[in-house]
């Protein structure tokens, strides 16, 4: 059985069978036992913390695209990661998002609606006409937080959770997200590498708010930017700890 480096494992919170976890950008969800993932990496983690032997149960209500950064929560046990799904299922998951874009977008903030489809066969999804039979509506709120030369920085409020709904959004409207050559992005970002699945993009998963599966408590996690965003022209670093999400759980 192959292992994978559970020290590369951050452990944003943890409380009972509810786990939220940094995702670090490059790193498979989930894959195959013999591909290198957060999953399998999280496997071995709980093996070698937990003294576990055998199989290592864990549920992924949800995933985040290869290049992208930021928190992910995982399930240990059966009925949490059900009842972890059902909250995503039925939009009770907050969920924001931070991506540095090319260009400005004229409006500081506003709603971005569209009608997406999966691109059969491909890694990739586009926008159609909303009478396409493989259409699903696509929505998102979005805010300018700072503007530099280079382009803008957004935080970026899901509606909905469509098949790269982020990266196709931006990029149709001519703000690709920073190293996503895959929808038009021209400018680098992150460590390069010939292998194109490798690379980053400037899409961050900054903050999670959830109800805790097994206990009345609610989870409001947040994860730290990846270094690879100090490099981005005209960024300042001061911004991430300036900027507080400001949240009312239900």
């Amino acid at each position: 059985m192959n292992e994978f480096p559970p020290a590369n494992v951050d452990i944003l919170y943890e409380q009972g069978p509810c786990f939220c976890i940094a995702k670090p950008a490059g790193l498979l969800t989930q894959a195959p036992p013999h591909i290198d993932s957060l999953e399998s990496r999280f496997k071995a983690f709980i093996r070698q913390r937990d003294f576990k032997t055998g199989k290592v149960y864990l549920g992924v209500p949800h995933r985040l695209d290869r290049p992208v950064s930021g928190v992910l929560t995982f399930a240990r046990n059966v009925r949490a990661a059900r009842r972890i799904s059902q909250q995503f299922e039925t939009r009770l998951v907050r969920k924001l998002y931070w991506a540095f874009v090319a260009g400005q977008p004229p409006d500081d903030q506003g709603v971005w609606e569209d009608p997406i489809r999966k691109i059969p066969d491909v890694a990739m999804a586009e926008i159609v006409s909303p009478s396409d039979p493989g259409a699903r509506w696509a929505k998102l709120k979005y805010e300018v937080l700072q503007r530099t030369e280079q382009g803008a920085w957004l935080e970026i409020e899901l509606d909905t959770g469509r098949y790269h709904q982020i990266r196709v959004q931006c990029a149709s409207r001519g703000f690709p997200i920073l190293g996503d050559v895959s929808y038009g992005g021209e400018i680098p970002f992150g460590p390069q590498s010939e292998d194109e699945r490798a690379r980053h993009i400037a899409l961050h998963a900054r903050y999670l708010r959830l109800k805790h599966p097994m206990v009345d408590e609610i989870v409001a996690v947040t994860a730290p930017l990846p270094e690879s965003w100090n490099a981005i022209a005209g960024w300042n670093p001061e911004w991430e700890d300036q900027r507080v999400i400001v949240d009312v759980a239900p």
